[in-house]
């Protein structure tokens, strides 16, 4: 299996020794380590990543977990993805690797395979420490893990932290339902060097990754649309200061593929189930999805709030928004629409005070 996986995201194996009692797997060198080497426990002499290069680390591997799920044939569930696993090489090209718990995902009309449990603690999806059922969603729940591990510089399970912090996504949890808290989840060894929009679409897709229920996480292609985008926004740290703004508590995800109103749909090359998320014939907008929101009749959960990312960031909660969201407003959708318009208008004077990024109302 290991040999027939070729991507530039995927370690090549140039070998093996099988003789006597000798079991070795013999891999492509990657000089600059693990993740986990430039994330974790940095001596002094050692720079921190900055922004950039995380989101590009972050692209890279979902791609190769893309390339297991929906090029491998059958589909290769990872099953122990994790920060010591994605080995760095030059300019930081991320390669998953040890692919020694990988399992053949189901195929046919089965929805996931019984195994043992086995992977790393902190990273394993709750459905599969407590069933042993295994899906590609267990992965993309890892995944969720890695990227809040490259977001706020945490490790997965952190015993030197106090009882409510040791778990990293128990503690990221709660802070997700509070945009006004998302500054302070970023890494403090960024300083302060990142881009705020570019941190609440990030937290955002980490959040979609990290639900409980396997259904409603989306498929990793979408992941991979969504972190591309990111990764191709370079951040300036001398450029001016972003501010983004919402009504919403709850992080919202809209569009990765087509901003500037484009409706048209994500889907990864490979991803052969039907498209749960076709538009009836009025072409009713989906924007403003939360990020619980998902189609309860597919089990791919491709409808996860990805799908209607805002990318832009710069016209969330304008009226030019709100007129994409629906189609010329009647009897008590004109009211509404009034009443938005006004709650708009108070946080556009709100903007001219000065007041900071995530300053706004908390529902």
């Amino acid at each position: 299996m290991l040999s027939l996986l070729h991507h530039t995201n995927l370690v090549n194996l140039i070998g093996y020794c099988a003789d006597g009692d000798q079991r070795l797997l013999v891999y492509e060198f990657m000089p600059l380590g693990s993740l986990e080497d430039h994330l974790h426990d940095l001596p002094p002499d050692k720079e921190p990543l900055d922004w950039n290069t995380r989101m590009k680390i972050a692209a890279g591997a979902a791609k190769g977990l893309e390339h297991l799920h929906d090029k491998a044939s059958p589909p290769v569930i990872y099953r122990d993805f994790k920060s010591s696993n994605i080995l760095l090489g030059e300019g930081f090209h991320p390669k998953l690797s040890d692919f020694g718990l990988a399992k053949l995902g189901p195929v046919g009309d089965k929805t996931h395979v019984s195994t043992r449990v086995m992977g790393t603690y902190g990273y394993c999806a709750p459905e599969y420490a407590m069933t042993g059922q295994l899906t590609v969603k267990s992965d993309v729940y890892s995944f969720g893990v890695v990227f809040l591990e490259l977001i706020t510089g945490r490790k997965a399970i952190d015993n030197t932290k106090t009882q409510g912090e040791q778990n990293l996504v128990a503690w990221a949890r709660p802070l997700f339902k509070d945009r006004r808290k998302f500054p302070k989840m970023a890494d403090p060894m960024l300083q302060g060097r990142f881009p705020m929009r570019g941190l609440y679409q990030a937290l955002a897709v980490a959040a979609m990754c990290l639900q409980e229920q396997a259904a409603t996480r989306p498929h990793i292609g979408d992941v991979v649309t969504a972190l591309s985008y990111l990764a191709s926004q370079a951040y300036d740290p001398n450029a001016p200061v972003q501010h983004v703004r919402s009504n919403s508590s709850t992080p919202r995800a809209r569009n990765p593929a087509g901003w500037n109103g484009d409706q048209r749909s994500v889907r990864s090359p490979n991803h052969h189930s039907p498209d749960p998320r076709r538009r009836d014939a009025a072409g009713a907008s989906k924007y403003g999805a939360e990020v619980s929101r998902t189609s309860s009749t597919s089990d791919s959960g491709r409808r996860s709030g990805l799908d209607d990312m805002d990318l832009t960031g710069s016209q969330v909660g304008s009226p030019a928004q709100t007129g994409r969201r629906r189609e010329a407003p009647r009897g008590t959708d004109r009211q509404r629409a009034v009443a938005e318009a006004r709650t708009w208008g108070e946080n556009s004077r709100e903007r001219t005070n000065g007041h900071g990024s995530f300053d706004s109302t908390h529902e």
